[in-house]
Formats: structure tokens, C-alpha cells, sequence
């Protein structure tokens, strides 16, 4: 088996962070969609403004809000305006993860997808 990426949702903006609220990220349930990510499914965020890495799970914001915000501990690890990769991985058998090509929605500066790219497969 292989661990593949599945799908990322490149430079998002935060849009706030709150350490007093139990830990997640929140991203807007239409960015979720798009990128074939459910709630409480578990997502690497990787901060591209600080280089903060961490795992948490995700939950939906309001659709078409824009929203993406880190909650509880995760919210010591950036702030509104910083720059973010939200990415899932899924185990697949080898002749899967070959022919296998990620989900990969970038966004513009409010957080609205932009378009959506399909990696070449290998």
C-alpha cells in the first residue's frame, strides 16, 4: 500500500484563528466540497507563511463565506491573512496509486475556488 495525496486546497487565507474554541479547522463547506473532503475528516495544514505543519479535522463554515479559520491548539499555529495548504491522503493499492491523480483546488485572495487541476498521472 501507498499513502497518496487525495486532494489540497492550495493558499487558502486564514480568516482567523481561535484558541478558545474546540480544536478543528473550519473551511467553507463549499471549498469542502469542491475538494471531496467531509467533515471531521482528518487534514495536514501546512502554513506556508510561518512553516508550521499540523493534523487536525476539518468542519464546515458557512457556504460561500470564505471562511478558514484554526481553532483550539491549532490556532497558535497562524493567524488571519497567513497563507495555507489544506491537504487529505488516502492508502491505495499499488496499480491504484499509479494511476491515481489528486483533487487540487486553488482559490483566490477572498478564498473562492479559482479552478480546479487534476495532477498528470505518472
Amino acid at each position: 500500500m501507498r499513502i497518496m495525496l487525495r486532494s489540497k486546497l492550495h493558499r487558502l487565507r486564514l480568516t482567523g484563528a481561535d484558541p478558545d474554541y474546540e480544536g478543528s479547522i473550519a473551511i467553507d463547506s463549499n471549498l469542502l466540497d469542491a475538494a471531496g473532503i467531509v467533515e471531521y475528516e482528518m487534514v495536514h495544514v501546512w502554513n506556508v507563511s510561518n512553516g508550521e505543519r499540523l493534523e487536525t479535522y476539518a468542519i464546515k463554515a458557512a457556504p460561500g463565506s470564505g471562511e478558514v479559520a484554526l481553532n483550539g491548539a491549532a490556532a497558535l499555529r497562524g493567524k488571519a491573512g497567513d497563507i495555507i495548504i489544506v491537504a487529505t491522503f488516502a492508502p491505495m493499492d499499488e496499480a491504484k496509486a499509479r494511476r491515481h491523480v489528486p483533487t487540487v483546488i486553488h482559490v483566490d485572495d477572498r478564498n473562492r475556488p479559482r479552478e480546479l487541476h487534476l495532477a498528470q498521472a505518472g
